[in-house]
């Protein structure tokens, strides 16, 4: 039988004139300089990039020995990049002056890029409660887009359905199924209180706690500790907690709650910041301002 050579397809430019070899390589993944304008940053991205000691130094070390670790980016349809990873790199590499900075550019969906960024990001040693919060519930949800098992629960601190998800993610972080969903309650509470938080000024379960109740009272709870430059203990929480699931939680409670003294509470001392600033050298970074007044004192 004669084959119809007329309607069998002719071959590619490509194929005649390259080798397979050339062929894989060209499908490769390669490093590419990309300009640092052209790359946007992730949408809502959960990570915190700051302008601290730490970012000064990885600057330096760029200025001297280049990004020695490319980012990661995925082309977008106006002809831009997106960052997936590298956030800190490309902003230590704006601090340097670099115009580019090395790039492995991929094609990702959404939910791959969500859990790629979230997973490189986790990798820090230090990692804030409000960044593992959002980051966690950005991970769940991508995979509750590609159809895996899925069926998280953040009505109770504790206890419920035992998620295969959550378990996997908490495994991979070296935190329980309990403390992941702990986390991503963090994510119902206002920015202000959220904010106390990572600086450590209210622990993880009053915090989680506190996440129960409407922003309205968790805004009344904020005033009240700036009032008494005094946050809320767990019992306490746990009070205000219940009482709002009963619908018996007003601001007038809150601010009797608030102004019961605590026994484990420490009296503070309170000074002008425009009188104390003045004093202080121009210079100091504000976590050491306290040693300085007190060797000041001292001496």
């Amino acid at each position: 039988m004669v084959k119809n050579i007329s309607k069998m397809p002719l071959p590619k430019l490509d194929d005649l004139f390259t080798t397979e070899e050339d062929r894989v390589n060209a499908n490769l993944e390669k490093v590419i300089d990309i300009k640092i304008s052209d790359i946007d940053d992730f949408p809502n991205h959960p990570f915190k990039v700051i302008e601290n000691e730490e970012m000064y130094n990885m600057r330096d070390s760029i200025k001297e020995n280049g990004v020695l670790v490319p980012a990661l980016v995925r082309p977008k349809a106006n002809g831009r990049y997106e960052m997936v990873s590298g956030h800190r790199r490309k902003f230590a590499s704006q601090l340097a002056n670099y115009d580019t900075i090395p790039c492995i550019v991929r094609n990702l969906t959404d939910d791959e890029a969500i859990i790629i960024m979230v997973d490189s990001n986790l990798q820090r040693e230090e990692i804030l409660p409000s960044e593992k919060a959002f980051a966690y519930k950005m991970k769940l949800e991508a995979m509750k887009h590609q159809g895996k098992t899925i069926a998280f629960e953040t009505s109770h601190q504790v206890g419920g359905k035992l998620n295969e998800s959550a378990s996997i993610i908490g495994k991979e972080n070296g935190d329980s199924l309990t403390q992941v969903r702990r986390f991503i309650r963090l994510t119902e509470l206002i920015p202000e209180l959220l904010e106390l938080v990572d600086k450590k000024e209210i622990a993880l379960s009053p915090a989680v706690e506190l996440s129960f109740l409407t922003d309205e009272q968790q805004y009344a709870v904020l005033d009240c500790i700036d009032y008494n430059d005094s946050t809320p203990s767990h019992a306490q929480t746990i009070r205000m907690k219940k009482m709002s699931q009963e619908g018996t939680l007003t601001v007038e409670v809150i601010e009797s709650i608030m102004s019961e003294e605590k026994s484990n509470q420490i009296s503070k001392i309170k000074f002008n910041e425009n009188r104390i600033r003045s004093v202080l050298p121009k210079n100091i970074e504000d976590k050491k301002i306290e040693d300085f007044v007190v060797n000041a004192i001292e001496f």
